[in-house]
């Protein structure tokens, strides 16, 4: 049993051809990782029900655990259930989103703050009858804790928020540069993604104890490559936690 309104089970990409692999939600919704997937929309939500977390940073203590993946997959399962959903790319060193969803890369977050783009231009909407978008970094800035510290861009955040019920940031791990912290104080809270396989206890204590000297709200971690059962491995299955 899955908890898809009417007709989601056929959502489809505007170019399925375009999109990744990763984007399991929106290819296949009846896959056991989607079923996963909703499962931690639930949680997240339900789980905070007197107070629920509108703007949501996902992040990682290092490289290559899969935050970007559970990010987009996120944001899917959200806009299933009819509500408006932003997914924000602020990994502004090494943006993976515009290649999760097989969209541009330029114009977008960067160009929208700058001003060379309304952000009506900047949005764009990857899933055909979906409430999805997704804002891409575009063109880098040089400096980004400066651009994410900046009044420009916590005005940028306070404003988003008006025009969606959700807002999900993936933003740079938190174990390698300053950003992301700087980020985690202008969210709602932090989902921190680890890997089963790769993750060491040793880079998520420096994570949770980056995260909680800077008073984030971390709202819980989710655990990607959890084995399934004795002889299923699902890459990318989160569970959270």
């Amino acid at each position: 049993m899955t908890d898809l309104q009417p007709g989601q089970e056929v959502q489809k990409a505007k170019d399925e051809r375009d999109i990744s692999g990763s984007l399991i939600t929106a290819l296949d919704p009846t896959d056991v990782a989607s079923e996963a997937y909703r499962r931690l929309r639930t949680n997240l939500l339900y789980a905070l029900v007197d107070s629920p977390p509108k703007v949501i940073m996902v992040t990682s203590p290092g490289s290559a655990e899969g935050k970007t993946t559970v990010c987009a997959n996120l944001g899917v399962v959200l806009a299933q259930t009819g509500k408006n959903v932003l997914i924000m790319d602020c990994d502004l060193r090494r943006p993976k989103m515009h290649e999760i969803f097989g969209l541009s890369s330029t114009g977008g977050l960067v160009d929208a703050l700058m001003g060379d783009l309304s952000l009506q231009e900047a949005y764009q909407e990857p899933l055909e009858d979906s409430n999805l978008k997704v804002l891409t970094v575009g063109d880098l800035p040089p400096n980004p804790a400066e651009f994410v510290n900046s009044r420009r861009f916590s005005d940028f955040l306070a404003t988003i928020q008006e025009e969606f019920d959700y807002v999900l940031v993936d933003s740079s791990p938190t174990g390698l540069v300053a950003d992301p912290l700087i980020l985690a104080t202008q969210v709602d809270g932090v989902l921190l993604t680890l890997d089963a396989r790769k993750t060491r206890r040793g880079e998520v204590r420096r994570a949770m104890r980056g995260l909680t000297t800077v008073g984030a709200h971390v709202l819980g971690t989710v655990m990607n490559s959890v084995i399934g059962s004795r002889n299923d491995y699902y890459q990318g299955n989160p569970y959270f936690g």
